[in-house]
């Protein structure tokens, strides 16, 4: 006899856990703390199965009779319906680790350890205010650049330009890391360079930070045919951050080929206090070049005409020039400290304080104190060699960023 929904509610517990039978399998079983619990009892290749559809009252006894419907349907297409619900939990559980949320703070977890504090609450504050709102229900590998670019557009419409070009910066991070990690096949962010306009910035110089226009600098660089004492400070340029003038005026007994290192004196710093600058091992490469040629004299790279002076505050820029780099526009010897500050924050995810310090920064931790020469010494060693061997990759064409991030 099939039950009716007050047989179902009226029904009390016993000593022992009994069952109420409706009809074709499917019975509510009511145990001795008071709970019911629908079930349906079905033979499936020749096996008799059991299958749990809920508590009562939760699943009323129509909705039990819904689900009986369905999973005789499924036998009658040959699926065992205790499988195929395995299967769709599987499928869910698969489902919520890919949505944008889950891959977004897992990437927060993975990297947010090696960051400084304040970086990671203002990337924390960037995922919860900026971007999780609107994308973070959403499957990451569904999520198409015009859906990035509306969720960045209300940050860039608040006024905070710069914020949407740090969530913009952040998200491409995230889908590279889904990337990498079988859960999205492409990165949306990266077609949307260019559809914000650039910061304000009133001590701007011209610099090139989109990784594919870099290897094709370093390549017009690789193809110089000027004198080795600029092709050497060109390309040495990229892998030191050093100011122009720092540079240019670089002195060997500042160099220490052993240790691969630099040491600038203070007094030619603006933040006055000495520097030390971890050589990779294609800066010692290039010093070890041109060491032949200039080892007698102060400067490691000489003015053309005297080499007791320093090579002219107008010779890389010239040099760029001639290869076709407008300085007004596209970029100058100082844009090569831009270039490093902006990918290895943005693109390869290193430490901000790493970054400032290696570009003679004033960087101080949270009680205001300036750190010193030799602070985060171990990590900006990492984070040049992996700058410098990330060039090589965009130089090649080979661009691969998660080896560099990796060491972060």
């Amino acid at each position: 006899m099939s039950l009716t929904e007050t047989t179902v509610k009226n029904s009390k517990p016993r000593e022992k856990a009994y069952k109420l039978s409706d009809e074709k399998g499917l019975y509510v079983q009511v145990n001795p703390n008071g709970s019911k619990l629908w079930h349906l009892k079905y033979r499936f290749a020749d096996k008799e199965k059991r299958l749990a559809f809920g508590p009562y009252p939760t699943v009323t006894l129509a909705m039990a009779r819904e689900q009986r419907t369905e999973a005789q349907r499924l036998m009658r297409d040959n699926v065992d319906p205790g499988e195929y619900k395995k299967q769709a939990k599987r499928a869910a559980k698969v489902a919520a680790a890919n949505t944008f949320e889950a891959v977004a703070r897992e990437w927060f977890a993975k990297f947010s350890p090696k960051w400084a504090e304040t970086h990671t609450c203002k990337v924390l504050l960037r995922l919860e205010n900026d971007l999780i709102p609107w994308l973070g229900s959403r499957p990451i590998s569904s999520i198409e650049a015009d859906e990035l670019l509306v969720t960045i557009r209300r940050v860039e419409h608040r006024g905070a330009l710069d914020s949407a070009h740090r969530c913009l910066g952040t998200s491409s991070q995230i889908f590279r890391y889904a990337i990498v990690t079988s859960r999205a096949k492409r990165n949306p962010a990266a077609d949307l360079r260019g559809a914000l306009p650039p910061v304000p910035d009133d001590n701007h110089f011209p610099s090139i930070t989109e990784p594919a226009r870099v290897g094709e600098l370093l390549r017009a660089i690789d193809g110089y045919k000027g004198n080795l004492t600029t092709c050497c400070a060109l390309r040495l340029a990229p892998l030191v951050f050093l100011r122009p003038i720092n540079l240019r005026k670089l002195r060997w007994e500042y160099i220490n080929l052993v240790t691969a290192e630099i040491r600038l004196p203070g007094r030619l710093l603006k933040m006055r206090e000495d520097l030390i600058v971890p050589l990779a091992r294609q800066g010692v490469a290039i010093l070890q070049e041109i060491y032949q040629l200039t080892q007698k004299n102060e400067f490691i790279f000489p003015g053309e005409r005297k080499n007791d002076r320093p090579m002219s505050e107008n010779t890389v820029n010239g040099a760029l020039r001639r290869l076709g780099y407008a300085t007004d526009e596209e970029m100058t010897g100082h844009g090569f400290r831009a270039m490093a500050r902006t990918i290895l924050d943005e693109v390869l995810g290193f430490r901000v304080e790493w970054i400032d310090m290696q570009l003679a920064h004033k960087v101080k931790d949270p009680n205001g104190r300036a750190y010193n020469r030799t602070s985060f010494l171990d990590g900006r060693r990492q984070m040049m060699q992996a700058w410098a061997d990330y060039l090589d990759q965009l130089r090649s064409c080979k661009v691969t960023t998660e080896i560099a991030r990796e060491a972060a």
